[in-house]
């Protein structure tokens, strides 16, 4: 571009009339005023500000559409277990009929013990705490969104929610007050049927991370929406949204359709970003505008994700978003800058000027003007380290 500005500036000057010596000279400078310099950095400089600022708050930016994703997003979509909650569900509440509680611990914890859910963690814990005995499984079945299947010892086990006892076609009657009143305490509700029969129901709770509320919060003063996606029973989950400030809440929502829910926003015009920790959250990272991962999540989360989170912090989606508008900022002000000062310093350089103000521009001066547009460039990008970063405090 600038040997293609200079050479046409050679011809325009001679073809006036102009000396060679003097057309060549404002060709020189058109050449050195027009070495797009600053152009070239306004992006570059900004973006690795913003991810080396982001690096030292734990936040992993993978590419520099990333973080301009981040400054774009309206809708914040957060997974409930292991995202807003700490991930570390315990049993609360165990009643069973026909059997101990110890064999009911005993059997599930067979079948949870080949499932990764956080559900699962809480029953074999309990169930090791109880000093439960460890049975082998066979012929294990995951049901995603509802539980698992198992033969322990010869009986056939099934372990999870209404949906898999109805799936299972196991009858709930006579346990239907007892789920509704386990529901209406915010338990998450995991039944056990042994040999196509219903035999306990135990409720799981799982608490609030800590910063969670400060989170939803600060990102609603930013002006984004807050969505909970989970397939959690709706009680539970409007318990939690409402303890954190959540109005919108999906429930019930099966893993294969959680990327449906976030297709069906992005359909109403929405910049959305999901926010997960399991594998059953990848197809919906993927989908997403912006896809973040907490940081002690697993493996196929943190893989299809934009960002991670290393802290498994919710709060620290606030600072990606906010490093995210605030780094487009910058690049909106050096881009804005560049473009203007070659707006301006081509017609001089060329000499448009000369004629009727006698305005030139030697080859010298526009080097130091084009350094200079360098380091301002430059300069202003180094700026963004000093952005105040918001705090859950």
């Amino acid at each position: 571009m600038a040997l293609i500005g200079g050479t046409l500036t050679l011809v325009v000057w001679l073809l006036a009339g102009r000396s060679f010596s003097q057309a060549i000279l404002f060709a020189i400078t058109v050449v050195v005023i027009t070495c797009p310099d600053a152009l070239g950095l306004a992006t570059p400089t900004a973006i690795m500000v913003g991810t080396g600022l982001g690096a030292r708050r734990g936040i992993l930016f993978k590419n520099a559409a990333a973080i301009e994703a981040a400054a774009r997003v309206q809708v914040v979509v957060f997974d409930k277990t292991g995202t807003l909650t700490k991930g570390e569900p315990e049993v609360t509440d165990l009643h069973a009929e026909g059997l101990s509680e110890l064999e009911v611990l005993t059997l599930a914890a067979a079948v949870e013990r080949a499932s990764e859910h956080p559900l699962a963690d809480a029953i074999v814990r309990r169930a090791d705490q109880d000093g439960a005995a460890r049975r082998s499984v066979t012929d294990f079945e995951n049901v995603p969104g509802h539980g698992g299947l198992a033969a322990v010892d010869g009986r056939r086990v099934a372990v999870g929610n209404a949906r898999l006892m109805e799936r299972e076609k196991i009858s709930l009657d006579g346990w239907t007050t007892r789920l509704d009143e386990m529901a209406a305490k915010g338990r998450t509700v995991v039944v056990v049927a042994v040999d196509g029969r219903a035999s306990a129901v135990l409720g799981v709770s799982d608490a609030a991370r800590p910063t969670a509320k400060a989170a939803v919060e600060a990102l609603q003063r930013q002006g984004v929406d807050i969505v909970m996606l989970t397939g959690d029973n709706r009680a539970t989950a409007e318990r939690i949204a409402g303890e954190l400030g959540i109005w919108q809440v999906m429930a019930e929502v099966l893993p294969a359709d959680k990327a449906s829910k976030i297709a069906e926003l992005q359909r109403a015009g929405k910049k959305v970003a999901m926010v997960g920790d399991g594998v059953n959250d990848a197809p919906a990272l993927a989908q997403a505008d912006l896809g973040i991962a907490i940081g002690a999540g697993t493996d196929v989360a943190i893989e299809t994700a934009d960002i991670v989170l290393m802290r498994s912090d919710p709060f620290d989606v606030v600072t990606a978003i906010t490093i995210g508008r605030a780094t487009l900022r910058k690049m909106r002000q050096n881009l804005g800058w560049a473009v203007g000062y070659n707006a301006i310093a081509i017609p001089i350089a060329a000499g448009v000027f000369e004629p009727a103000f006698g305005l030139v521009l030697r080859p010298e001066i526009a080097a130091l003007s084009m350094s200079g547009s360098s380091l301002l460039v430059a300069v202003n990008a180094l700026l963004l380290r000093g952005l105040k970063l918001p705090t859950a405090s």
